[in-house]
């Protein structure tokens, strides 16, 4: 029986939620994936160098930082036909099986992946399925893997013509796909993969592919699509995108949108259950890049989306330089570093935020022992509230999601008792009084 989510708003009362376990195909990956937060590495914007041997010099700073899990955008060589810009996109494969000399070379990846093991790190990588460049080795050698258009030139991707798109109905295409994925498995001992675009390519080859990959090892899977759109996928993925809430809560605040909205959409979230997890983040590669950055987006409650990502029920999923904060969009097809300053003003706020999450059982993502209530306040339409709980341990969050300084009283029993705040570390008795006075950007955390 998986968890009952539990959420009350005003004039909606409490809503319980439950469904039956949808059983996999496969076995889950290891426990790690409960307690786990992404840090996605865009490796050519890195640093200078960008390349694996100068990012292991930033890996002992982000294992201070309590990130978990590596992700790196694709390490594969880029298609030169066709390319856009000067560099082209690394999400335009030549090769599945070498790696980007723009990076180094398969030995500075090997090195890299053991490194980031030894420090405690998960590594993962892009798997770009769906298509790949005008003149990746199979375009020469397998001709007939990928679709054709009536002249019979390849099938450019749609919206992006430096890119053509693969033939799922070819078997053998199908077999040299899940090979190539196991070359990295086997020769580089990574622990999973972020499929890019998932929801592109027939459901039915990841289910093949998975337990395919996983006699070598079992691994995390995390898939670029949304499980309120594509639910099929949700029973072959460990994690999915929380799409619809990105940009959701990017319209509440650009559009002034209701609040009720963000909390319908909640309700739908948690109503999938929790044979899948959602990973939930304010920017990513994309996102930075051709929509803006988080502050473009969130304005004064970028803090507290930030905070919501890590608590609610999934996975935190962070972009290179938000530590710093980033506040520029990054070029995609050339170079163009982040402006690292050496301050990292905003590593304290992700770490404790990071350690939070890997360290209490109540933020426990896909974890059917931990309940999610949404708190009734006397600003509603102003104050997101919400207590996570698993036994004895629990998490209270209360986020100013408005433009305005809010004073507000939290009216719900499921409150009470002392609990901590984590960024200031003082005790608060809320049998005492549960009335709260916020500015613009406040946001409180505390646990029990």
């Amino acid at each position: 029986m998986r968890k009952l989510i539990l959420l009350a708003t005003v004039g909606l009362g409490l809503l319980s939620c439950t469904t039956q376990n949808i059983k996999k195909n496969m076995d889950l990956p290891a426990e790690w994936k409960h307690t786990t937060n992404i840090y996605e590495v865009n490796l050519r914007q890195y640093t200078k160098e960008g390349s694996f041997k100068a990012f292991e010099k930033e890996m002992p700073r982000l294992k201070n930082m309590g990130v978990k899990t590596l992700w790196f955008m694709p390490i594969t060589p880029i298609a030169q036909q066709n390319k856009k810009g000067s560099l082209g996109s690394q999400y335009a494969a030549a090769d599945y099986t070498s790696i980007n000399p723009e990076f180094g070379t398969i030995d500075d990846f090997k090195h890299m992946v053991n490194e980031a093991h030894r420090l405690g790190f998960k590594v993962i990588i892009d798997w770009v399925a769906n298509h790949t460049g005008w003149d990746h080795i199979w375009t020469k050698t397998h001709p007939e893997f990928y679709l054709k258009d009536p002249d019979g030139k390849f099938h450019i991707a749609s919206g992006m013509d430096d890119i053509i798109e693969l033939d799922f109905k070819n078997r053998e295409m199908r077999k040299a796909m899940i090979d190539a994925m196991k070359f990295w498995v086997k020769e580089t001992h990574i622990d999973g993969f972020r499929c890019d675009l998932a929801s592109w390519v027939e459901v039915d080859f990841w289910a093949e592919a998975r337990p395919e990959v996983e006699k070598v090892k079992p691994l995390f899977w995390i898939g670029e699509f949304d499980e309120l759109e594509s639910p099929e996928y949700g029973k072959v993925f460990d994690a999915s995108y929380s799409w619809k809430w990105m940009h959701k809560s990017a319209d509440y605040y650009k559009k002034n949108e209701s609040i009720t909205e963000l909390i319908d959409l909640l309700k739908k979230y948690s109503a999938i259950g929790d044979t899948s997890m959602r990973a939930w983040f304010t920017t990513n590669h994309d996102e930075n890049s051709w929509n803006g950055t988080e502050y473009e987006k969130y304005g004064n409650i970028t803090k507290p989306m930030a905070v919501f990502s890590a608590t609610w029920n999934g996975i935190p999923l962070l972009y290179s330089g938000q530590e710093l904060p980033n506040t520029k969009r990054l070029e995609f097809f050339e170079k163009d570093v982040i402006k690292w300053n050496g301050q990292y003003q905003m590593e304290d706020f992700y770490k404790t935020l990071l350690n939070l999450k890997s360290s209490n059982p109540a933020l426990r993502g896909g974890e059917p022992a931990v309940s999610t209530y949404l708190l009734n306040t006397t600003a509603n339409d102003k104050i997101l509230a919400y207590i996570r709980k698993n036994g004895k341990d629990e998490v209270l969050v209360v986020l100013n999601m408005s433009k305005e300084p809010v004073n507000f009283t939290i009216h719900d029993k499921s409150l009470n008792g002392t609990f901590k705040n984590v960024f200031e570390g003082n005790e608060r008795d809320f049998s005492a009084g549960k009335d709260f006075n916020f500015k613009v950007s406040d946001f409180a955390v505390f646990e029990k």
